[in-house]
């Protein structure tokens, strides 16, 4: 990593550094740099799903099995995650990214060779933990890029413009269903486009240092930040916050990712539509989910100056409320028409949309810059994943007896009201986790000033 040259320090910095840190180098190339990165993690996490009746068909399989393959596509992120996110303390964020997506789009390729459930299931596995590590990273570069002021908005434009993008990718290749073994050239264009988003991080990104935006900091060089190294004991650490421990509980009650999985088989099973006309309902989920990230981003701003250190909190709890009743008319109602399903797919993704903006800066904000990365793989590979794999596993069982409408009756709309009543306790916590970080940053910019 590079280190800039460092400017005059001022004792008065706070205010100065807080100019600079809005003004961090190249924060919007990497925003779109990283925006690639994670569309190819959506796009793969959601590929097995949209393709998975024609792979059923091919491979002779059945909604079980689409929850087993989901599932250890997920487990495998628990010790993946984290996995990446050490390595990129070791050789670097980019690099790391890199190796992500390279070694990614090589497993994606060969799965598309897969001859039985087993192979396809190793070899998406394998996919799924090589570039598992891309979206931790990202988030820990974004939140040195742009400071807690700005942090929504980035949120907002990086997860809108990935599942904007990855919204239309899945129904083109979903055209592939049409064909004699068009699974194997989906799993073969998620594998190309996981080698393009590596070489574009090669060309384009420039990781702008640990701390970077942080206003207390903005204007010490890399070294004198004083960062101390990342330990086990310090991320272990991280459970001692209690904003960080409500989020990741949060994240284990976070039922809306089961509609990514099993929202295409529910239409084709429940409601009689082929695979083809289903994925239609991604494009204005992603165009729903665009709007919710985007224009909640600059709502959480909003809200961030008129209740300080609050107001994001409300918004990230009203989100689930949304969630849970939009989930409610849309998936336990027949309504046998298309348009009337992808105006409630985007409503849905509008609302499931509203989260980013939030979560991301609330993790962000509670956590010192150099375990932002571990952080967010925690949050992002190891307590989602254990939520998405009990979801997957456990519906994908209970779907074959008591049907996934059922299923998502309890997990999209009864969770999620126990998931906003479950964020009330950040209104407590949270605005002294914030304080806790300002002060201790502040306290290394003095130790700097003094060593200068």
């Amino acid at each position: 990593m590079t280190t800039q040259p460092s400017p005059a320090l001022s004792t008065e910095a706070p205010a100065e550094g807080a100019a600079q840190a809005s003004k961090v180098p190249h924060r919007w190339r990497n925003l779109a740099v990283l925006t690639g990165v994670t569309v190819v993690d959506n796009t793969e996490a959601g590929l097995s799903a949209t393709l998975f009746p024609t792979i059923a068909a091919a491979l002779k399989l059945q909604s079980s099995h689409l929850g087993l393959l989901a599932a250890l596509g997920k487990i495998i992120a628990v010790p993946a995650g984290p996995a990446w996110a050490w390595l990129a303390g070791k050789i670097g964020r980019r690099k790391a990214l890199i190796a992500t997506t390279l070694a990614g789009g090589v497993f994606g390729i060969a799965a598309g060779f897969s001859q039985d459930f087993v192979q396809l299931l190793i070899l998406n596995t394998l996919m799924s933990a090589s570039i598992i590590g891309g979206s931790p990273i990202a988030n820990a570069i974004i939140a040195d890029s742009f400071d807690d002021s700005q942090r929504g908005k980035a949120a907002g434009y990086f997860y809108g413009f990935m599942s904007l993008i990855s919204s239309f990718i899945a129904p083109l290749i979903a055209l592939f269903t049409g064909i004699t073994d068009g699974w194997r050239f989906g799993m073969w264009t998620i594998g190309g486009i996981c080698i393009l988003a590596g070489l574009l991080v090669a060309l384009l990104l420039k990781d702008p240092g640990v701390g970077a935006s942080e206003k207390q900091l903005a204007d010490l060089s890399a070294r004198e930040r004083l960062a101390p190294k990342v330990t086990v004991r310090s991320v272990a650490s991280l459970f001692r916050i209690p904003s960080f421990s409500i989020m990741m509980l949060s994240r284990l009650l976070s039922g809306h990712l089961l509609i990514t999985i099993f929202g295409i088989q529910f239409l084709v099973v429940e409601r009689g539509f082929t695979n083809a006309v289903a994925a239609i309902v991604l494009v204005p989920f992603g165009l729903g989910y665009f709007a919710g990230t985007a224009g909640g981003g600059w709502l959480v701003s909003l809200l961030d100056r008129i209740l300080p250190d609050r107001g994001r909190v409300a918004y990230l709890q009203g989100a689930q409320v949304l969630f849970a009743a939009v989930a409610f008319f849309a998936t336990q109602f027949d309504y046998h028409n298309i348009g009337i399903y992808s105006a409630f797919w985007a409503l849905i993704g509008f609302a499931q949309g509203a989260n980013p903006p939030a979560n991301r800066p609330i993790v962000a904000a509670v956590v010192l810059p150099e375990l932002r990365g571990q952080a967010f793989a925690i949050f992002l590979t190891v307590f989602e994943t254990i939520g998405w794999a009990v979801f997957s596993l456990g519906a994908g069982a209970l779907a074959s007896s008591l049907g996934i409408q059922a299923v998502f009756l309890w997990t999209l709309v009864i969770l999620m009201l126990v998931n906003a009543a479950v964020l009330t306790a950040l209104y407590f916590c949270y605005p002294r986790d914030v304080e806790r970080v300002r002060d201790t940053l502040e306290r290394r910019r003095q130790e700097a000033l003094h060593q200068a």
